[in-house]
């Protein structure tokens, strides 16, 4: 009788409010539990060594008002990269990519885009060098982790789309000079080297053409990092056939979970692991997450597609008028973007295909890349907190963050130049 007394005073008390410890009690765990996943993941973030292996901040280099040394939004400006957003996100090297648009794969476009290429080089290069107490050169897989203990942003190059080259092989040897440590070989269209995975038009070579497969050659002997995204399936396997050496995939995800042709199938990505090379995870939202359906939207997006020729062949002018278009199109009909929870999810599906030494992250930050809670490289630590929170080890990241990158380059046998 005394306990029914008892167990009836506190069902009172509890219900008036004037007894709540079992419940702030409760809640107090739960909090403390996110807090120390947030707090462990944020000194796994401090320690271990990150490397991003693609995005397209030296487009925004070339532009005369654009300030790398300033604040950006990623909402407002668009803007993804900066050395403050750097510096927030402790990011400490990034491929920088000299990117090209396909254009007339004849001899006056073929000038035209050495040019072009030339150009990205000495911006990215005159940047660095405007900015020598903040960020170095980057050339081997050595020089990242031993630019980031000088608390310096380490900066790689990339080539992406190979058109860069046009038919001319002593080029790749001139921006392999340039500080160029990996080239992906096509973009969205057809080039001189191989099929694109996205050319409107269909094939053209059945995957890798002749030419092409003395430009891999041409590649191996240097030490470039052969770059297999944007390429067509078939284009993949020829690749892997001919090179000899392991090759990466800057920014690429799972067509298993996003059925997009820019993704890679499972038998790709275990043919990719069978070469020893890595997949960097791409966090751009369309590849990522298939979004709902979007009538208005896709064909707002085509129509500024067909009225900029497919952004092939335009003039800095017309770049710009394009972009300005196609950020309208997100203001009009806003994204539904994918998460890092997302992109997470392609990660543990590679980890369970083909285990944790395949794996790595190239954002596309400034070239389409950025998720709902990770818009810019200030926010990169919340990719670590997912992983931390989906229960892998410091160790596990490590690789993921830099290190399965590292042990490709370093077997492309990289050299100073």
């Amino acid at each position: 009788m005394q306990n029914r007394r008892n167990f009836l005073k506190a069902s009172i008390l509890i219900s008036s409010g004037l007894m709540f410890f079992p419940f702030s009690f409760a809640k107090e765990n739960l909090l403390s539990q996110k807090d120390k996943i947030k707090q462990k993941a944020q000194a796994i973030h401090k320690r271990i060594f990150k490397l991003d292996s693609h995005c397209d901040t030296p487009l925004r280099l070339i532009d005369k008002t654009f300030d790398i040394n300033q604040r950006h939004d990623a909402v407002k400006e668009h803007s993804c990269v900066d050395f403050p957003r750097m510096k927030e996100g402790d990011m400490n090297a990034m491929f920088w990519a000299v990117f090209v648009g396909q254009g007339n794969r004849d001899e006056a476009g073929n000038e035209a885009v050495k040019q072009k290429a030339s150009q990205i080089f000495d911006a990215i290069h005159q940047t660095v060098q405007n900015n020598s107490g903040k960020a170095q050169i980057a050339y081997d897989y050595l020089d990242g982790v031993k630019i980031a203990k000088k608390s310096k942003h380490a900066i790689y190059i990339g080539i992406e789309n190979g058109y860069a080259i046009g038919k001319d092989l002593n080029l790749i040897e001139e921006f392999y000079k340039k500080g160029a440590r990996y080239i992906t070989l096509c973009h969205s269209s057809n080039n001189d080297i191989c099929d694109s995975s996205t050319d409107k038009n269909g094939t053209e070579h059945n995957g890798v053409s002749e030419f092409g497969k003395k430009v891999i050659a041409e590649m191996n002997r240097l030490g470039i990092l052969i770059d297999v995204s944007h390429i067509s399936d078939k284009s993949f396997f020829d690749v892997i056939e001919f090179s000899n050496k392991p090759v990466v995939a800057s920014h690429s995800c799972a067509r298993a979970l996003c059925d997009h042709p820019r993704n890679m199938t499972d038998e790709m990505i275990k043919k990719l692991a069978e070469n020893e090379g890595v997949i960097q995870m791409c966090i751009l939202s369309d590849y990522v997450k298939k979004s709902p359906e979007n009538k208005e939207r896709d064909e707002a997006k085509q129509k500024v597609r067909e009225k900029y020729n497919y952004f092939k062949n335009l003039t800095e002018e017309q770049m710009k008028e394009a972009n300005a278009d196609w950020y309208a199109i997100d203001e009009k009909f806003p994204p539904n973007l994918a998460t890092v929870s997302d992109v997470v999810n392609h990660i543990d599906h590679i980890v369970k295909l083909v285990g944790i030494n395949h794996i790595g992250i190239g954002t596309d930050f400034d070239g389409g890349g950025g998720v709902a809670d990770c818009r810019d490289v200030s926010q990169i630590g919340n990719i670590t907190e997912e992983l931390v929170r989906r229960g892998y080890s410091e160790r596990d990241i490590r690789k993921i963050w830099g290190e399965n990158f590292l042990r490709v380059m370093k077997k492309n046998s990289f050299k100073k130049v």
